[in-house]
């Protein structure tokens, strides 16, 4: 895949929200209605939309699957393509997701706790739908809405994912998700060079420098959060930085 500027929308409560480091009641941004903010980022030029379950990931109850249904409904036939995490725990939660439109589902607490969970997926669906979350703190993999701490690190993890059949990872650097001071790739560039699946990266984006470095990592792409809802930059500014790089 091209290098693709993907823009957030984290659910909690039924409306779109931005945390600082997953942390509930530390709402950087709060807007009602997570579906005009959806078709707001691919009326500005979004081919990917990165769709997240926050009380699913953090309490295990994907209270906002209906909002993200509507999103599908209304976005896929736009052209987007559509990625969606948070609380999906279950071979079942993973294929009535792909029934309704999804093109890549997003396993994190689920796949730590049962890697075999992700090898019977990509049998059964195609690699290709299967994304893996590698989320970091203190270089350690966290899981459960980022409550909890594993002893493994994300090389170790990227490249069991990818020999059990993942089709890609997103990894998140903790450290620096939400607190808008700017990204560390070399995280990022560690995962990237032992794996050869894509690895979309996310946490601390600020700046277009910000977007460019973490491409120059060889990353398939970024999610994008706090810094498109505070204005930091424009979608549309990030989308024509990487053009001209390209």
């Amino acid at each position: 895949m091209s290098f693709e500027v993907i823009p957030a929308v984290d659910m909690k409560n039924g409306k779109c929200v931005q945390l600082v480091q997953g942390i509930p009641g530390s709402e950087l941004v709060s807007i009602d209605n997570p579906v005009s903010v959806a078709l707001e980022w691919v009326a500005q030029g979004a081919r990917i939309l990165h769709l997240i379950d926050l009380d699913g990931a953090i309490e295990g109850i994907r209270s906002n699957a209906s909002i993200i249904g509507i999103i599908v409904q209304k976005c896929k036939p736009l052209g987007v393509s559509i990625q969606v995490g948070g609380g999906i725990r279950s071979f079942e939660d993973v294929s009535a997701l792909l029934k309704i439109g999804v093109d890549r589902v997003i396993l994190s607490t689920a796949a730590m706790e049962n890697p075999e969970l992700i090898r019977k997926l990509a049998e059964s669906f195609g690699r290709e739908y299967i994304n893996v979350a590698l989320d970091a703190k203190n270089g350690k993999i966290s899981i459960k809405g980022w409550t909890e701490e594993s002893q493994f690190t994300p090389v170790e993890m990227g490249t069991k994912f990818e020999e059990l059949g993942a089709g890609s990872i997103l990894f998140t650097n903790i450290d620096t998700e939400g607190l808008m001071q700017g990204v560390n790739p070399e995280p990022t560039l560690r995962l990237v060079e032992s794996v050869r699946i894509p690895v979309i990266a996310s946490g601390g984006v600020t700046t277009l420098k910000d977007i460019l470095a973490l491409k120059n990592t060889g990353a398939a792409g970024v999610v994008v959060g706090s810094a498109l809802y505070t204005n930091k930059f424009t979608l549309a500014e990030a989308i024509n930085i990487i053009r001209n790089e390209s």
